[in-house]
């Protein structure tokens, strides 16, 4: 059965003085996530858990994102994250570490058929 996308959702989150690569990339996720109530699998009469969810995140060191601990985000479905090179790291006045922001991009897709 071919695969389809449904649904792409973005959100941005931070890590305004720790520089916690894993916690702004969680925040992203959430922020994308909670922007909508979108009840795809209901509509189409699937289980929640057929959810194929594939996500991008964009930070300055992707290597410092715990990809294991984003999975606890979703609350059903499959997702496949992947953390790429993007975002920014915004340079403090006071020297400190900079802060960091991630963003985040959510699709989500159903095995299906067409209907005309």
């Amino acid at each position: 059965m071919p695969r389809h996308r449904l649904l792409t959702e973005f959100g941005m989150g931070t890590s305004l003085r720790r520089q916690d690569y894993t916690e702004a990339a969680r925040r992203a996720l959430q922020d994308a996530l909670w922007h909508n109530s979108i009840n795809l699998a209901e509509l189409f009469g699937f289980p929640k858990e057929a959810m194929q969810i594939d996500v991008e995140i964009g930070v300055q060191q992707p290597e410092a994102v715990d990809v294991g601990a984003l999975a606890c985000v979703f609350p059903y479905g499959t997702p496949v994250i992947t953390v790429v090179r993007g975002g920014l790291d915004v340079p403090r006045a006071d020297g400190g570490k900079p802060t960091v922001i991630a963003n985040a991009a959510i699709s989500v897709h159903f095995d299906m058929e067409r209907t005309r």
